[in-house]
């Protein structure tokens, strides 16, 4: 037990080294940077959702230059064809006629991939990559290519431009682990960041640990405990979002159209775990759960069409179940 609990605290310190020196180059986003560290860690995929010009594009790739992972940038366009993400077999001729064929890997053969404005592509092109996501492999050629691991996509959507876009479906956002939504910077922030990108030295992010330290920390923390009482709370929370049930809050009876699946139960205590694992402990909380829940559920559940003209959101649904939750506790 005494070695176990060394090796939690070795994996929470590089954890936490890591979360510091991507605030190195990454200015405020803390919670968006924490919640990326627990995707990643729990082994899922993350959506994340902001205005154009948040520096989406430098968070990952700083994520991935701080723990050493191969990055590929796809830029989704109505145009893209699935094979411009796959990749395809080629054949190249040969001395005398002769001809080989060989498999000429797509963008998506990395460790980190993040998927630009996701929702411009069309969804046979989404299918591809949402494909490559579940399976860890690509098809091509009647032959199947296993992906790297670690493999872990960040696919963005641009929350105020919905001409010329193809939605996704409800039931592929359930294949994202989680969705997170970056917040425009504060007045102070914009001016650490221009004074950051308009200096001599633009900060890049050191090494803190690699593609094999990221999957041991998987498997540790995949390890962790969860108790049979915080399970049941987590599986209460998730139940509390369909509106059929009789214990959900009236907001979700009124609100709510359609509630989380099973995966949401499945990404709660996964999550719980990670952050468990950061804070040192062998065990996972209520306090995890409850941490997890708005990322976990903000794309999961439903609302009504009254939810949206009144400008209700999946988070106050969520606030309104974990408060009915502890209050009966």
């Amino acid at each position: 037990m005494l070695e176990s609990r060394e090796q939690i605290h070795e994996a929470s310190t590089r954890m936490t080294r890591l979360k510091v020196e991507i605030g190195r180059v990454i200015v405020g986003q803390e919670e968006v940077i924490e919640q990326l560290l627990w995707c990643l860690f729990a082994g899922g995929h993350a959506l994340l959702e902001g205005v154009p010009g948040l520096g989406k594009t430098m968070l990952v790739r700083t994520v991935a230059d701080a723990v050493s992972l191969q990055f590929s940038r796809i830029q989704f366009t109505p145009d893209l064809m699935p094979s411009d993400i796959t990749g395809t077999t080629v054949i190249e001729f040969g001395s005398g006629g002769r001809q080989e064929r060989f498999f000429q890997q797509g963008p998506v053969f990395a460790n980190m991939v993040l998927a630009d404005e996701i929702n411009r592509a069309t969804p046979k092109t989404q299918s591809a990559l949402l494909e490559a996501m579940g399976e860890g492999s690509v098809t091509a050629g009647g032959a199947t290519h296993q992906l790297q691991k670690p493999f872990f996509v960040l696919a963005t959507q641009n929350p105020i431009e919905q001409e010329g876009t193809y939605p996704l479906p409800e039931a592929q956002l359930d294949r994202f682990l989680i969705k997170i939504r970056i917040q425009y910077p504060t007045r102070e922030e914009l001016k650490e960041i221009v004074r950051r990108t308009t200096a001599t030295a633009i900060p890049r992010a050191e090494e803190v640990m690699d593609g094999h330290d990221v999957a041991a920390i998987q498997a540790m923390a995949r390890g962790l405990l969860i108790g049979e009482e915080v399970l049941d709370l987590a599986a209460r929370l998730v139940m509390m979002t369909h509106p059929a049930q009789s214990d959900s809050p009236e907001t979700v009876k009124r609100y709510v159209q359609y509630g989380a699946g099973p995966r949401a139960v499945q990404a709660l205590v996964a999550l719980g775990k990670v952050r468990a694992l950061q804070a040192g402990r062998l065990q996972v909380s209520w306090q995890d759960i409850r941490e997890a829940a708005k990322p976990v559920l903000r794309h999961r559940v439903i609302l009504t069409y009254e939810a949206e003209a009144t400008g209700h959101s999946a988070d106050e649904i969520t606030d309104a179940i974990v408060a009915s939750i502890e209050a009966s506790r």
